[in-house]
């Protein structure tokens, strides 16, 4: 029988993962648009920080909580 904490709990991680990733595709063109060139702004590079620091969270506490669902369901009950 499924825990509906834990699957509460996926979708909730999931769409954390999710959010921070339409983030990333936020300053998609203005870093594809940087001239090689040229310097990066601070604005874009703070942008750049708080959000890649956002996504690692969230993608870690996602692959984290599978890990925990799939160990679960690997190991007998007793």
């Amino acid at each position: 029988m499924s825990d509906p904490n834990e699957i509460r709990a996926l979708k909730a991680s999931l769409l954390g993962a999710l959010e921070t990733a339409a983030a990333l595709e936020g300053v998609r063109e203005r870093v594809l648009g940087l001239d090689e060139g040229g310097d990066i702004g601070a604005e874009t590079l703070e942008d750049l920080a708080r959000i890649t620091s956002g996504h690692a969270v969230a993608s870690a506490a996602l692959r984290g909580l599978v890990n925990t669902m799939r160990t679960r369901r690997e190991t007998p009950a007793t």
